[in-house]
């Protein structure tokens, strides 16, 4: 399954349960430890408010960049195993609180648009929660049909995004 060559992918995180921090914290450590992946760059945390009319504390987001030999469907089963090792929970309600999500936000240049997948991440534009993170660790990253990652983040409204110190 795992392809000849390796490929840069990243990988947007947040939590707003269960500590946060702490929650972050183990999804860097559970990407380090993904098959045909290497987990090379970490962004520092931010402190976000949450999307969508659920009363919820604050999220806690970052992003990490990957090597990895694992094709688009593939990583993102990857990322699914290692939410549930973290114990994740479907939430109850869409955009609902949780105790880590890990979002597949581009691998290499593909473009991929299927029910379980789509790629670059829809919303990833819009996001600053999304943006200020891969900002830290890829600001030259030229996104398929966006442009590149700081550009982008200097087009939105970054109001109530607030970088945590270390």
């Amino acid at each position: 399954m795992a392809a000849q060559h390796w490929v840069p992918a990243y990988v947007g995180l947040g939590s707003n349960l269960d500590d946060p921090r702490r929650q972050i914290e183990r999804a860097f450590d559970a990407l380090a430890q993904l098959p045909d992946s290497r987990l090379v760059l970490r962004s520092k945390l931010y402190r976000s408010k949450p999307l969508g009319p659920v009363a919820q504390p604050d999220f806690i987001n970052a992003a990490a960049g990957l090597l990895t030999r694992l094709a688009p469907l593939a990583l993102l089963h990857a990322l699914k195993s290692a939410e549930r090792e973290l114990g994740r929970e479907r939430p109850i309600v869409h955009w609902g609180p949780r105790r880590i999500d890990l979002d597949l936000l581009v691998h290499g240049s593909a473009r991929v648009v299927a029910p379980e997948l789509a790629l670059p991440h829809p919303g990833l534009a819009e996001r600053a929660f999304v943006l200020a993170p891969l900002a830290d660790i890829a600001p030259d990253l030229r996104v398929a049909d966006l442009g590149l990652v700081r550009e982008m983040l200097d087009a939105i409204d970054t109001r109530g995004l607030e970088r945590l110190p270390p």
